[in-house]
C-alpha cells in the first residue's frame, strides 16, 4: 500500500494549516501504522530554509522507509507510516498550538522537529512536558549542553556557534599566516539569536588567531537593504568578509557585494551559502565563496544521498544540515527496531546507542552530535567541507576567492 491521498483541511482550534496523509483505502487501523507528526514552516520568512533542509527530507524519508514495507518494529513485523502534517507559517505561537495539538488531539506515536534554532527552543519545554523525543537538527546554540541537561530527551545535532566561528578562525588564520589575505576582519551579523551566538563566539575565536575585527555590526531580522552595510565593510581594508546571516541575507548581500564590485579575498556567509540555489543567486560565481557546514562529497553514501534526494525532490539537498536531518531519521528507525515506540526507551537508545546512517556512524555525546563539518566552500560547482582540516574527506581552502 503506497501514500496516496493528500486531503488538506483548516485547522480552526490552533489556526494553523494541516495535512495528512492517509493510505490508499484509507482503512488503516491504529495498530496499522505508525504516526508520525510535525510542524514545520511552508509560508513565512523561514519557509526558504525548511522548504529547502526540512520538508523533502521528511517526505524522502517517508518514502523510502514505507517502499520498504514500513518501519519495522522489535519483533521484526513492519507498519507504514501515516504524517500529520502542519504549517507552523514561521510563527512560533502556531508552531506551539500545532505541537500542543499533535500531542493531545493527534495522539501521535512520534513528533519530527522543526526547522530553525528558534523554533526548535519554542517548543522544547513541550516536548519535554509530554516527554517526546526532539531531534533538534536544525538548532545551532551554544547552550546545547545545558539543554541536554534540562531536557533529556532533547538532541541537539548542529553544534553552536563557536565551533563554527572557531572553525573559521582556523582557516582565516593559515590564509594569514601563508601570506594570503592581512589580518583584518570585516564581520556583521543578524540581531537574532543564530547570528548572536555566532558573533559572540566569533569576536574571541578572531582574537585569538591574531585578526582584528576592524568592522563589525548587527543588522535587524528581517533587513533587506544592504548596500550600506557592504559599502563600509569594502571601505575597511579587511581582506576577509563574513557575515553571520539567515538565507535571505546571505542571498542579498552576495548580490549586494556583485553589484557594488566588492572582491574581498575572503567572502563568508550564514546559512543559505551551502543551499543548492546559491549557484543561481550568484549568478553562477559561487566559487571561492566560503560558508557555515558542508559535506564529505566524495563520500558513495552522500552521493548516494544527493541523488535519492535529488530524484525526489527535483533538486539537491543543502551541502550542510540536510544530510544531517536524515541521518537523524535513520537513527529514529533504528531505534524503533531495537526498541519500539515507547517514548523512554527510545530516548535511552538515541542517547547511548550506535547509528549507522549516511554521513558514517554516529554516536551522541552527551545527547549531542559533535562530529560535525565547520566551514566548507563552494569549488568548481560542488559545496565541499574544508574545516576540520583533519576530518575525512577535508579539502584544502582556495584563497584568495576568484573576483565575481
Amino acid at each position: 500500500m503506497k501514500i496516496t491521498r493528500r486531503n488538506t483541511v483548516r485547522a480552526l482550534a490552533s489556526g494553523v494549516a494541516m495535512t495528512m496523509l492517509l493510505g490508499a483505502n484509507l482503512a488503516y487501523s491504529a495498530d496499522e501504522t505508525i504516526k508520525i507528526g510535525y510542524a514545520v514552516a511552508k509560508t513565512g520568512p523561514n519557509a526558504t530554509g525548511a522548504g529547502i533542509t526540512t520538508i523533502p527530507n521528511y517526505e524522502l524519508w517517508v518514502k523510502d522507509v514505507n517502499a520498504a514495507g514500513g518501519l519495522t518494529l522489535p519483533d521484526g513485523s513492519k507498519r507504514k507510516i501515516e504524517i500529520i502534517e502542519y504549517d507552523d507559517r514561521s510563527s512560533n505561537e502556531d508552531l506551539v498550538r500545532a505541537i500542543e495539538r499533535l500531542a493531545t488531539k493527534d495522539k501521535v506515536d512520534l513528533i519530527l522537529p522543526p526547522w530553525g534554532t528558534g523554533s526548535n527552543l519554542a517548543i522544547a519545554p513541550l516536548m519535554d512536558r509530554f516527554g517526546y523525543p526532539q531531534l533538534g537538527v536544525t538548532a545551532v546554540t551554544d547552550k546545547a549542553p545545558e539543554f541536554a541537561a534540562r531536557w533529556k530527551r532533547s538532541y541537539w545535532m548542529l553544534g553552536g556557534g563557536h565551533d563554527y566561528a572557531e572553525g573559521l578562525a582556523d582557516v582565516l588564520k593559515a590564509a594569514m599566516a601563508d601570506g594570503k589575505i592581512n589580518d583584518k576582519v570585516a564581520m556583521v551579523s543578524v540581531a537574532d539569536g543564530f547570528g548572536i551566538d555566532l558573533v559572540s563566539g566569533a569576536r574571541p575565536a578572531f582574537k585569538d588567531a591574531g585578526l582584528e575585527v576592524v568592522y563589525d555590526k548587527t543588522y535587524p531580522l528581517g533587513t533587506s537593504d544592504f548596500a550600506a552595510l557592504m559599502a563600509e565593510a569594502q571601505a575597511s581594508g579587511a581582506d576577509s568578509f563574513v557575515a553571520f546571516s539567515y538565507p535571505p541575507d546571505s542571498f542579498g548581500m552576495t548580490k549586494t557585494a556583485q553589484s557594488m564590485g566588492y572582491n574581498p579575498k575572503v567572502f563568508y556567509v550564514g546559512v543559505g551559502g551551502a543551499f543548492p540555489i546559491y549557484g543561481k543567486i550568484a549568478d553562477g560565481k559561487e566559487d571561492g565563496v566560503m560558508s557555515i557546514g558542508g559535506v564529505n562529497a566524495a563520500s558513495p553514501a552522500i552521493k548516494d544521498y544527493f541523488a535519492r534526494h535529488t530524484d525526489s525532490a527535483g533538486a539537491p539537498p543543502d551541502s550542510w544540515a540536510s544530510a544531517i536531518t536524515y541521518a537523524s531519521l535513520e537513527m529514529l528507525a533504528q531505534s524503533v527496531e531495537r526498541v519500539g515506540l515507547d517514548h523512554a526507551k527510545l530516548a535511552e537508545e538515541l542517547s547511548t546507542g550506535t547509528f549507522s546512517t549516511i554521513i558514517g556512524e554516529v554516536k551522541l555525546e552527551n545527547n549531542q552530535l559533535r562530529d560535525l563539518w565547520w566551514v566548507g566552500q563552494w569549488q568548481n560547482g560542488t559545496f565541499v567541507a574544508v574545516n576540520p582540516s583533519d576530518k575525512d574527506g577535508a579539502v584544502a581552502p582556495v584563497v584568495p576567492k576568484p573576483n565575481w
